[in-house]
């Protein structure tokens, strides 16, 4: 199965949108990181990804992006494709 990893906070629509995703992909273990509770994180996220928003998404510690990159890949029929690896 793939690893997810999630940049999130509490509050994100997006966060929940990316989440139901990939729920109904059949992936419920994604390993997330609140930057709403360690801000340092956050200064993490965007050296790493080069974004300030979230949620950041990595399947196979490759970088997808936001929900509307996670959303557009699902669209295009490539997102099962990184989820079977």
């Amino acid at each position: 199965m793939a690893k997810i990893l999630m940049y999130s906070t509490a509050v994100c629509p997006y966060c929940v949108r990316a989440e139901k995703l990939l729920h109904l992909k059949g992936f419920t273990d994604i390993e997330k990181i609140r930057v709403d509770l360690q801000p340092e994180l956050r200064i993490a996220m965007m050296e790493k990804t080069g974004q300030r928003t979230v949620p950041q998404i990595y399947i196979n510690d490759e970088h997808i992006g936001g929900y509307s990159d996670l959303a557009s890949l699902d669209h295009a029929g490539e997102l099962d494709q990184l989820l079977a690896q």
